[in-house]
């Protein structure tokens, strides 16, 4: 089932790093909510910041929000 949701971040590995997949690319590895940021800011979303990651409906967070970082 294909997520209806732009951005999908992926749950730990055993490094504490999350997948960052943007429309269906994977842009890299995110280890914090900044790098998160800094992975949507890339795609031409400029004015996104932490909270606005946190907060975004654009989003989907698997294996743990945006708190959960480590398996």
């Amino acid at each position: 089932m294909a997520s209806s949701t732009p951005v999908v971040i992926y749950p730990p590995d055993e490094d504490g790093a999350r997948r960052v997949r943007v429309d269906g690319t994977i842009l890299g590895l995110a280890y914090s909510v900044r790098d998160v940021a800094r992975f949507m800011q890339e795609a031409g979303l400029q004015s996104f910041d932490e909270m606005d990651v946190v907060r975004s409906p654009l989003i989907e967070w698997r294996g743990g929000g945006p708190e959960v970082w480590t398996r």
